[in-house]
């Protein structure tokens, strides 16, 4: 295949997980369902956050807005290749795959970056327990998210706009389901030394620094935790960390586990079914994880479902009135 330059890019072609086409109806399903259950079990935890007033702490304050940045993660994906797998065409416009790359590094970079300030807050909560209020008050709760966003958005457009000056051969093709950046750049004819160097830098800051900082709260945690002479308080105590700790675990691991299949040489089918973990699994886990483990979210879940069906039932009562008065008539 000829490698010459093109000044203008129509579009990429994604190889996606599979060209059989007998398991293209069976890939549309699966990640159709995994991305409703995704949207609906994250927004259940929005609405259940919510709607319960003793919910309303820094701790499910965080947790509704990781569940938000999950869906919205989520939504840059997978929409696209359910598009592509029913219209039979794996085509993405150059503007389109650039402003993929910047929607997902936006969130997975804001996902990586509120497992921090939760894991923050429980290292307050724990061992500082009397000036929890104080320190984690609302104006410090906002401006965490707000810098969460703020760096996600600074990170996306530096990779974004440094991918804008790359020059492509007429080989487009990205062996994977979604544009990623890495792929990207394989594909670029011009130097790609500057950005290289850029992806490396602040990966290795954004990912480092963060899982430090998880690291040293739970250091801390345990300490304070060993600390406490009642097997009951301390089973409470580390009880509030488990899901968070499960999360990170889950989303951390899979995160390595894709790096390691890249450093490695495995091929691009397979860094590519390796990334599902991280991008559709690890979002579709998150409620099911925080859901199990916490008692405060399955009764808010509980009184939520439970009042959407008397709700329901409320609403559908005056036709049943209506219809019992007109067989009487």
């Amino acid at each position: 295949m000829e490698s010459g330059n093109q000044t203008s890019v129509p579009e990429f072609l994604f190889l996606g997980l599979s060209e059989d086409p007998e398991l293209q109806p069976l890939l549309f399903g699966l990640f159709l369902t995994m991305y409703l259950v995704t949207v609906l079990g994250n927004l259940l935890i929005i609405l259940a956050v919510s709607s319960a007033s003793h919910l309303h702490t820094p701790m499910y304050f965080f947790l509704s807005q990781l569940s938000l940045v999950d869906i919205s993660f989520t939504s840059t994906i997978v929409p696209k290749m359910l598009v592509n797998i029913q219209t039979e065409n794996k085509a993405i416009t150059y503007t389109g795959c650039l402003t993929q790359v910047y929607f997902f590094m936006v969130f997975i970079c804001m996902d990586n970056l509120l497992l921090t300030v939760m894991a923050y807050d429980r290292y307050v909560a724990i061992c500082h327990p009397l000036y929890y209020t104080v320190i984690m008050n609302l104006p410090l709760c906002g401006l965490l998210i707000l810098l969460s966003l703020f760096i996600g958005i600074m990170n996306a457009l530096l990779h974004t706009l440094m991918a804008f000056h790359l020059s492509f051969c007429t080989d487009l093709k990205i062996p994977h389901f979604f544009c990623e950046l890495a792929e990207i750049l394989k594909l670029a004819c011009s130097d790609t030394l500057i950005n290289n160097i850029l992806v490396y830098l602040v990966t290795s800051l954004l990912g480092v620094g963060p899982l430090s900082g998880i690291i040293f709260s739970y250091t801390q945690i345990v300490s304070s935790i060993l600390r406490i002479p009642s097997t009951g308080g301390k089973y409470k105590a580390f009880s509030t960390c488990g899901s968070h700790l499960s999360v990170v675990s889950l989303f951390y691991g899979t995160c390595v586990g894709v790096y390691l299949s890249s450093a490695a040489n495995f091929s691009s089918r397979r860094r590519a079914v390796a990334s599902v973990m991280y991008t559709v699994v690890t979002s579709m886990m998150n409620p099911f994880i925080y859901s199990l483990r916490n008692r405060d979210i399955k009764g808010a879940l509980r009184k939520l479902i439970s009042g959407t069906f008397s709700f329901s039932w409320f609403c559908h009562l005056p036709w049943v009135w209506a219809s019992r008065m007109t067989q009487r008539e």
